[in-house]
């Protein structure tokens, strides 16, 4: 794999974007999905008054509730994040590179690109995340993802799975535009030479993920209580109403719970991300520009590609010299304006070589029809040779 070839790739292809954004999102959730099942465990309301750490918590869902329980709610990942991911960094790219037209400063871009980013990722990722922490709950009645979806949609109508979205607007505005800008910070530290490099990208996702992470746990709490709604359904409505209720129950520090184990699952995770989403988008611009280099060289090929006939015999030659010695001489008459004299000129072509003929670039099919047919009737040129001979 050749890296240096990553500055000439056409990275500014959306569909290329979407594609490698889907698999990485799809990548970080999965790969660090038990680690998220702690954190929502950890800030749920039944957890504030007690002193757990992540591997209580990890060892409590097991042992309680069986191996396999911090993978619930996998599925509804897996639904949200593929799509969500493909227009978050599909967005993101077109976005900067559109802004880059215009003169506008990289640290201006990157918040702008990463702000229209996350109002259309949220609005995809929210229902799917609305289900993920109740079925990631201690004690869920929900037997499956469709059960889940099913018995909210009947319950609480359309807008539970809207009814945080704009905490997680809130949320996720400050949390994209530190990520990003963190990301794009250490690339200009670690690949100020913009090329593929696994390490760079591994380093400056992992920490820009742990610093977005850190920075918006609050948030999340509140986010986690809208989403889950543990209290009682419909009775947490916003993100007032849910700082109110955590300070209440859990006091400043209740706004901070999970926020370990938040910033261990976003540094892997962000990291994974980056480096697969790289990865991707590596591998279909090369193999893209791979196709649109063959065909520009076919084509180059096809216009170069020409066929002559053979030099004419010199039979035919003094031919056409005796036809033209035979004609009448032309006569050109000139009239001067100085005098009534007329000139009368003789004009005799000469005998000159006949050029050859160049014909349009032919298929497959035609030159090797044109190899038989000369192949076939090459015994013709006997009569030719004959009247040279006469």
């Amino acid at each position: 794999m050749n890296f240096d070839d990553y500055e000439q790739l056409p990275t500014t292809s959306v569909s290329t974007n979407m594609t490698a954004g889907a698999i990485a999102g799809v990548m970080e959730h999965c790969v660090m999905y038990p680690l998220d099942s702690v954190k929502t465990r950890m800030q749920s309301l039944s957890h504030m008054r007690v002193h757990d750490t992540i591997m209580t918590t990890y060892r409590d869902m097991i042992k309680t509730e069986g191996l396999l329980r911090p993978f619930r709610g996998m599925g509804a990942v897996v639904a949200g994040a593929g799509p969500a991911h493909a227009f978050y960094f599909g967005a993101y790219e077109y976005s900067k590179e559109f802004l880059g037209t215009l003169q506008i400063k990289n640290e201006i871009n990157y918040v702008i690109s990463a702000t229209l980013a996350t109002l259309i990722h949220d609005a995809i990722s929210i229902p799917a995340d609305v289900v993920k922490q109740r079925l990631q709950m201690y004690n869920s009645p929900y037997r499956s993802i469709v059960h889940c979806a099913k018995n909210v949609y009947r319950t609480e109508g359309i807008a539970a799975f809207y009814r945080s979205y704009s905490t997680q607007l809130v949320m996720n505005l400050p949390y994209s535009a530190i990520h990003f800008s963190t990301y794009e910070f250490f690339q200009s530290l670690l690949n100020n030479d913009n090329k593929y490099n696994p390490k760079a990208h591994m380093i400056a996702g992992a920490m820009a993920g742990a610093a977005a992470a850190a920075l918006t746990t609050p948030l999340d709490v509140c986010k986690t209580l809208l989403n889950t709604q543990e209290d009682g359904a419909g009775k947490t409505k916003g993100l007032v109403s849910a700082c109110r209720k955590i300070y209440h129950i859990a006091g400043f520090t209740g706004f901070f719970k999970g926020m370990q184990a938040r910033v261990l699952y976003q540094m892997p995770a962000t990291a994974i991300c980056w480096s697969t989403y790289e990865f991707f988008k590596y591998m279909l611009s090369r193999t893209k520009k791979s196709i649109d280099s063959s065909v520009i060289d076919e084509n180059k090929f096809t216009k170069e590609l020409r066929y002559v006939l053979p030099v004419a015999s010199s039979v035919s030659v003094s031919a056409e010299a005796s036809l033209t010695t035979t004609a009448p001489p032309l006569s050109t008459t000139t009239s001067l304006p100085s005098s009534t004299t007329t000139t009368t000129t003789s004009s005799t072509p000469s005998c000159q070589t006949k050029q050859q003929r160049e014909l349009p670039a032919m298929s497959g099919a035609g030159i090797y029809g044109a190899m038989s047919y000369n192949t076939m009737h090459s015994n013709d040129t006997a009569q030719f040779t004959h009247l040279r001979r006469n």
